[in-house]
């Protein structure tokens, strides 16, 4: 069975976003306010199958705006920075890596 999470970006009821993740095999949701916030929460959610997570799929709702978009894309590259600063390696590198 394939551990698979649902990230959805959406507007709150202002002007800001959030990344509802989903759990699609027992359908646990969270809402994350941050990238950083949505990595822990895909850390806790991998926790209940050894860490192993095959894919993270990614959704927007309609009414996302290109600015918000921006926003998530640039704290998702910093977030990628910092990771590959603290391991030595790229992303990819590291999720070829063996469990």
């Amino acid at each position: 069975m394939a551990v698979v999470f649902e990230a959805t970006i959406k507007m709150d009821d202002g002007d800001g976003w959030y990344i509802e993740l989903k759990d699609t095999l027992d359908g646990r949701l969270e809402s994350c306010l941050s990238i950083e916030d949505l990595e822990k929460k895909i850390e806790e959610f991998g926790q209940d199958y050894g860490g192993h997570i095959d894919e993270v799929k990614w959704f927007k709702d309609d009414d996302i705006l290109p600015p918000v978009m921006d926003t998530i894309r640039l704290e998702m590259s910093q977030q990628r920075e910092k990771i590959e600063a603290m391991t030595g390696e790229t992303i990819e590198e590291i999720a070829k890596t063996p469990i």
